[in-house]
């Protein structure tokens, strides 16, 4: 008995894994307002009434595969804490922002994306997800205008929010216009750029 319940939990937790890759490579091509979910039932061969049962909408499916998609930006962000001096971290930083932006079309629309005043909600969340990111690098930056002998004079949540926003320019210009990026090259002059 308790294998076949056990087994059941398996199909369903695979079942709503499919749902939200199919839902994340549709929202990554469509964006948020160019998906519903009848295009998510299509392109999944179900019904629409079987995605319901998963999900009690696109909303919850968005803001799975939003979690998801910060989620592993938090993790290419950590990789670079492992670097043994500041500097090597604060460039690792730009680096694996700017790579895994190239990689993650979903980051891009959410950065593109301006919600309805209806939907405050999911702004406000998606703000705090960035937020997330922002004091995950701030120790960094922090450390760095320290060591440069900048930290009196410049402050360190700005100077983050700053960095943040300069890679997320880069990236939907690198997007928009469909052109190749050189991460190495790029984060080597954002790093000089602040860290100088």
């Amino acid at each position: 008995m308790k294998s076949v319940a056990k087994e059941q939990k398996n199909i369903l937790e695979n079942t709503k894994k499919n749902i939200l890759e199919t839902a994340r490579r549709l929202f990554s091509e469509f964006s948020y307002f160019g998906v519903s979910m009848n295009d998510i039932a299509k392109k999944l061969n179900i019904t629409k009434a079987a995605l319901y049962y998963h999900f009690s909408g696109k909303r919850e499916i968005y803001i799975k595969v939003i979690d998801e998609v910060f989620n592993n930006l938090r993790l290419a962000l950590s990789q670079a804490l492992k670097e043994k001096t500041t500097d090597k971290k604060f460039y690792k930083i730009i680096k694996n922002y700017l790579d895994f932006g190239l990689k993650e079309k979903n980051l891009i629309r959410v950065l593109m994306l301006k919600f309805p005043s209806k939907d405050a909600e999911l702004k406000k969340y998606i703000f705090q997800l960035r937020e997330g990111i922002l004091d995950l690098a701030e120790p960094v930056v922090k450390k760095i205008l320290a060591e440069k002998k900048k930290g009196k004079k410049i402050e360190s949540r700005l100077t983050t929010s700053l960095l943040i926003g300069m890679i997320e320019g880069i990236l939907l210009e690198y997007s928009f216009f469909n052109k190749k990026i050189d991460s190495k090259k790029i984060a080597k002059q954002v790093f000089a750029l602040i860290a100088n």
